[in-house]
């Protein structure tokens, strides 16, 4: 008897929908503006009038001939820009021939400036020895400002640590320096409204494109003091000649789930890697919150979120690979993190249950995940692979539209792989970000910075650029961010999307648990299955030890049905179970020097005997390397610049 059935059998057994937890809205601060604090700080200005009203409306007026769109912003808007002397001149009518140049302290007019309903955010691309004698540093840097009348409350930790800065205390009472994500970091709040500024740096020495923190330090408070009032629009109801009313109350919209529950969508709960994939053994961040009512950024149903990296034809995100056999499509290896059967076949992840892999093993620092390094977003696979050829294991790209999540304004340079989405709407403010479109494709159809998209507007095609054309298996890497008191962090997508699969498919999810399985009674009966793919896990395995079970759903040991929700009637190739089953994880003699030995390019013979019969022989090769945890910090810098989504290339970090 066969023993897949029977492992199926139990596997589903053991499976089951999980006690889910309701997903829940996020946790939003409303700020308090002190408009009577602004009237009087413009006091000595041109634009001062006898109410605090007409005293921005006249700024206002005059600031938005070099600020359009200012008077949008509902919170003082903060720039480097020598408002007092702007208005003089302009009054006087000695206005000169470069105005940015003489009245924004070397900053320039901002490479982007979007007011609006919810804060505004601008960005200055400067170059650090032209502004600053003392710096060495001749590359260009980009230094980011955000003021947001909203606040997202985390639950989890950004792991941040500010610190005091006592040389701007006197300007800028209650000011913090901390570096988060890979930015140097000051916050501080004036008027009663948090404000932000930023500069990507290396927290070391500089490389590449990033300069040293500490020299960004020099950049930052510089710009800090250049500080001036520009703009900004009380609320209708803060609008009074008298002290500042209370802004109104946001009205954060419910989440909105269908009724029907689907036959088809499973999912597994957020935080709920692949066992083993975590960085540092860590598990994923279980975050129920649903930041945003998006418009799924797939076009069509069906769609696939879980790992590019840890499933078929992944690179188990360079820790290693263990190949045996012979090579090609349907290959057999496995990730030496958890020793899971993989083959060379991008068309065997096209299933369902869904899994998170927002704090999946990357070496991005991601303050939400436990360690700090993560993922920080959710690889999605579109509805079908196509292969080239019937010996390919590669799926054809851009068969798949991309769409907008939210109405928003594009940010984006030429030849850029990034794409950001800026979401400022009343009670929203939200970043999201694309990546593995092919940027030439992007150019031609004008997906450039200030272009304005609508919810559900086609963008782009999901793609598999990643620094070149293949680069990467075919999916689209979707992330957003929110600002916190800490700036702008990256927030898990996964129940975001879980709930706009749901109303793009019209129907809930069901969500899924995971049993432990120890061993497999093989003289166990088969079990009967439904329709839905899903089946039990295993428990994350020990420290380099092979576990005996995976996903069966994920090894394709269950074949997936038609998906019914989205009207479609073409069927999701199912994998068969060539090269899936566990091969016994009793350690050898070839095993171990492969293990100590890898990524040295050598290759270990291993001697299997099978009774009388002849011996017969196996290659193993390794691939990628182990790195204890005291040298992380170091390594992640490096693996940085030549190894991920080409942060270096696409701007990758960058507002």
């Amino acid at each position: 008897m066969s023993l897949i059935p029977l492992l199926v059998g139990l596997l589903l057994a053991c499976a089951g929908p999980a006690l889910a937890r309701d997903m829940t809205a996020p946790r939003v601060t409303h700020t308090q503006v002190d408009w009577d604090a602004v009237a009087v700080a413009l006091a000595g200005t041109t634009a001062a009038a006898n109410t605090p009203r007409d005293t921005l409306a006249r700024l206002n007026d005059k600031m938005g001939e070099r600020f359009p769109g200012i008077v949008g912003s509902p919170v003082p808007v903060l720039l480097p820009f020598d408002t007092a002397a702007w208005l003089a001149d302009r009054a006087a009518g000695r206005m000169p021939a470069d105005p940015a140049r003489r009245y924004s302290s070397g900053y320039g007019a901002p490479k982007s400036f979007l007011p609006g309903p919810s804060g505004y955010d601008a960005a200055f691309a400067i170059t650090p020895s032209d502004l600053l004698s003392d710096m060495s540093f001749a590359k260009p840097v980009e230094v980011q400002i955000s003021g947001s009348e909203l606040v997202y409350e985390l639950d989890t930790p950004t792991l941040a640590n500010g610190v005091a800065v006592p040389a701007l205390e006197a300007e800028f009472p209650g000011i913090r320096r901390l570096i988060l994500e890979r930015e140097l970091r000051y916050t501080f709040v004036r008027y009663g409204v948090p404000y932000i500024v930023a500069i990507g740096c290396n927290d070391g020495p500089a490389h590449g494109r990033r300069m040293a923190c500490r020299q960004a330090e020099k950049i930052a408070e510089h710009f800090l003091k250049a500080l001036r009032i520009a703009g900004g629009t009380p609320h209708a109801a803060a609008m009074t000649d008298a002290a500042a009313a209370p802004a109104p109350a946001v009205v954060r919209p419910a989440i909105e789930r269908p009724a029907p529950v689907s036959k088809t969508f499973t999912y597994f709960g957020p935080g709920q890697l692949i066992p083993g994939t975590g960085m540092g053994g860590n598990s994923g961040v279980r975050d129920y919150t649903v930041y945003a009512n998006v418009r799924f950024p797939i076009a069509r149903a069906p769609a696939y979120a879980n790992s590019q990296s840890f499933m078929h034809w992944g690179d188990c995100d360079h820790t290693g690979r263990v190949f045996a056999g012979r090579r090609g499509k349907g290959a057999p290896y496995r990730c030496r993190v958890n020793g899971r059967p993989l083959v060379f076949d991008e068309t065997r992840n096209y299933a369902y249950p869904w899994r998170d892999n927002f704090c999946e093993h990357r070496h991005f620092f991601v303050g939400q995940c436990p360690s700090g390094l993560g993922h920080q977003g959710q690889d999605i696979r579109p509805g079908a692979c196509e292969l080239r050829n019937d010996g390919a294991d590669r799926c054809k790209p851009y068969l798949h539209d991309v769409v907008a999540a939210r109405s928003g304004t594009i940010l984006r340079a030429p030849n850029q792989p990034a794409l950001m989405l800026i979401v400022n709407a009343p009670g929203e403010h939200v970043r999201f970000r694309y990546l593995h479109m092919n940027p030439k494709m992007l150019d031609a159809d004008g997906v450039l910075s200030g272009r304005f998209v609508r919810e559900g507007e086609l963008i782009g095609k999901v793609g598999n650029y990643y620094r070149f054309e293949g680069g990467t298996s075919y999916h689209l890497h979707f992330d957003m961010q929110v600002p916190t008191r800490d700036g702008w962090v990256f927030v898990n997508p996964y129940m975001t999307l879980v709930a706009a699969y749901e109303r793009l498919i019209g129907a809930r999810g069901t969500e899924m648990d995971e049993t432990p399985v120890a061993s497999v009674n093989t003289s166990a009966r088969a079990g009967a299955g439904d329709d839905t793919a899903t089946a039990a896990s295993p428990a994350p395995p020990p420290q380099r030890e092979l576990p005996q079970l995976t996903l069966a759903s994920e090894q394709g040991l269950i074949p997936h049905p038609l998906n019914r929700d989205s009207g479609s009637s073409t069927p999701v190739k199912a994998p068969d179970d060539e090269g899936q089953r566990s091969k016994s994880s009793a350690a050898s003699p070839c095993a171990a020097k492969a293990a100590a030995r890898a990524g040295d390019g050598r290759h270990c013979e291993h001697r299997h005997k099978h009774g009388a019969r002849a011996k017969r022989t196996r290659v193993v090769r390794t691939v990628g390397r182990d790195f204890p945890v005291a040298g992380l910090g170091a390594w992640s810098i490096e693996r940085d610049i030549y190894a991920r989504h080409g942060r270096h290339n696409s701007r990758y970090d960058r507002f």
